[in-house]
């Protein structure tokens, strides 16, 4: 079982919209997931616009992956790399660190998390 960067049993990040690279509502990883999507954020506005100007699209429907696109409020398993992009242009979305896999701590400290927690 992973675990978060806590120490203690990873949680669910959302199942509505289901979140993961598993799309099993956990930010699990394995060797399959080269994105590493590991960190549960709360999604805002500002990171979405953030994010998009990035050429990540997060917030636009695509139906024929089954994705309905995110809007501010949603909880979703993020790229350590995009939050780390973010949190140094500081538009860091909020953590949820009992959902957030215990490899983000080789891209950011527990206090840069803390920092940003929900």
């Amino acid at each position: 079982m992973a675990s978060n960067v806590l120490g203690t049993p990873l949680k669910s990040c959302c199942m509505d919209p289901v979140t993961g690279f598993y799309r099993n509502g956990k930010c699990d990883t394995g060797a399959e997931d080269h994105g590493l999507h590991l960190v549960c954020v709360r999604l805002t506005e500002e990171f979405l616009r953030f994010s998009k100007s990035r050429g990540n699209d997060l917030s636009t429907p695509v139906p024929q992956w089954g994705f309905s696109g995110l809007k501010e409020g949603d909880h979703w398993c993020l790229c350590a790399t995009r939050w780390t992009e973010a949190r140094d242009a500081g538009m860091a979305p909020k953590v949820v660190l009992e959902a957030t896999h215990i490899s983000m701590l080789e891209f950011a400290t527990l206090e840069e998390l803390q920092a940003h927690a929900e």
